[in-house]
């Protein structure tokens, strides 16, 4: 884990019980007002309302919003990283179509949760290079993931295998995003099928 500079590390690790109930409070608090007001007017006023908490209480617990945020990021992240670990012990399938799916629902996965607050934490909220770090270590996973795979024995097959996997793996992160974001469609399958097909017909075109 990158190292967080000290103005975005929160000012109390909970060693007790009842401290971590108190982080965990304001966490929650923190993603409701998050999701609900924006980045902007998601102030620790707000959260600490939220949580049932004085401000001094939280400033106990978090600096500022942004710590707050990096720590709700990071558990996204951690969030993916478990995804991406349980495609990696499952396999991925030879067939094409079928090995699509699974990236796909495996993106789907690790941007779930409520898409307001995941539009705050990545699109709104500014990301500091440790943050930035660790979403790019997550990508880097997937994409040796699926590298690794097109140059298996009945794998899909690929000229460039690492370049293959990296557009496989950016388009499905950066489509989830925009979705996410957008809502084009009230239906998340639908979104998924159209992906699906999308990447399907790059792999067969290669």
């Amino acid at each position: 884990m990158t190292t967080v500079p000290k103005p975005l590390r929160p000012r109390k690790t909970p060693r007790q019980k009842r401290s971590e109930e108190t982080r965990e409070q304001i966490l929650r608090a923190a993603a409701r007002v998050f999701a609900e007001h924006g980045y902007a007017a998601g102030t620790t006023n707000r959260i600490a309302e939220a949580a049932g908490l004085s401000i001094g209480s939280l400033y106990q617990y978090f600096p500022n919003k942004d710590a707050i945020l990096l720590l709700l990021a990071r558990r996204h992240v951690d969030e993916g990283r478990a995804a991406v670990a349980a495609a990696v012990a499952a396999g991925l399938p030879a067939d094409r179509r079928e090995c699509v799916a699974v990236l796909v629902d495996t993106a789907l996965r690790a941007h779930g949760g409520d898409p307001r607050l995941h539009q705050v934490l990545f699109e709104e909220s500014p990301r500091p290079p440790a943050l930035l770090a660790e979403i790019r270590a997550l990508q880097d996973d997937l994409v040796g993931l699926v590298a690794g795979l097109l140059v298996a024995d009945g794998g899909l097959g690929a000229a460039n295998p690492r370049l293959t996997a990296w557009f496989l793996v950016a388009t499905a992160e950066s489509l989830t995003h925009r979705y996410l974001a957008d809502r084009p469609t009230a239906d998340p399958r639908a979104f998924r099928d159209e992906l699906i097909r999308l990447l399907t017909g790059y792999v067969e075109a290669g």
